[in-house]
């Protein structure tokens, strides 16, 4: 609780700037924090809040998943052969600066206005981040572990069992949990192309039907504390066995 006063305290201080900000300019527009804690509390009743989050969840959950499936094998592949890394990586390094809101005109040619589309842009923008992690921490294991390997005539399988993975898992914990955030991060512009359902679709709606900008707020907030709560989860890895290692003080 000690270590968690200051970000409280900080949040607190927030709200509380935000709801003089609005009872001092009297808006009658933009919500003060009882106006979204209402229409939050409404939209939680009716059950719809939990409907978005679990579809925006589903989707993201699918995205980095095939994200992962692809990036982390692909990543290993780079980081361990000269050759592949430098015919790739510039591709991937043209590629990744893309802003995912870019590729909405082609992935709606591609794929429709269906689950695939948000599923798709999310797999975009979690994908690069593990490869260049992934490979960046294969060409940073240090060579007196594979030279040492090699002394013994370590099969080459048993040398990325062993050796090389158990090496890289604390730089895969860190690109996957910057896939992730950023995969949460553009849900809201992958969602404006998904089946009436996220909670991108819900801030979007929220605006274009009535202005409803307590739903909007609402909505940002909780995928400020989905992200948050993400976040940690991925950090929990990092207390693994395995991983534990490259963060013992």
């Amino acid at each position: 609780m000690r270590r968690a006063l200051p970000a409280l305290v900080l949040i607190a201080l927030v709200v509380a700037i935000w709801w003089a900000s609005v009872a001092l300019s009297g808006s009658v527009i933009f919500p003060d924090p009882a106006r979204v804690v209402a229409g939050m509390w409404k939209l939680a009743l009716d059950g719809s809040l939990w409907r978005h989050i679990t579809a925006s969840l589903l989707r993201v959950a699918t995205g980095f998943l095939l994200a992962a499936v692809i990036a982390l094998p692909l990543g290993l592949w780079m980081g361990r052969v000269p050759a592949v890394w430098r015919a790739l990586n510039p591709l991937f390094q043209i590629l990744r600066p893309i802003s995912p809101i870019a590729w909405i005109p082609l992935t709606i040619l591609w794929f429709g206005v269906g689950d695939a589309s948000p599923v798709f842009l999310i797999f975009l923008a979690s994908v690069f981040p593990m490869i260049v992690q992934t490979s960046a921490g294969v060409q940073a294991i240090e060579r007196r572990y594979l030279d040492a390997a090699a002394n013994f005539g370590v099969p080459r399988s048993v040398l990325l069992r062993q050796v090389i993975v158990p090496a890289v898992l604390p730089e895969v914990v860190v690109g996957m949990r910057i896939g992730l955030g950023i995969a949460w991060l553009v849900v809201v512009a992958a969602e404006m192309i998904a089946p009436r359902s996220g909670l991108g679709y819900l801030i979007i709606d929220a605006r274009n039907a009535g202005n409803r900008y307590d739903l909007v707020v609402a909505g940002m907030i909780v995928i400020g504390l989905i992200g948050l709560l993400l976040d940690w989860l991925m950090r929990q890895l990092e207390r693994l066995p395995a991983v534990r290692w490259r963060y013992v003080r």
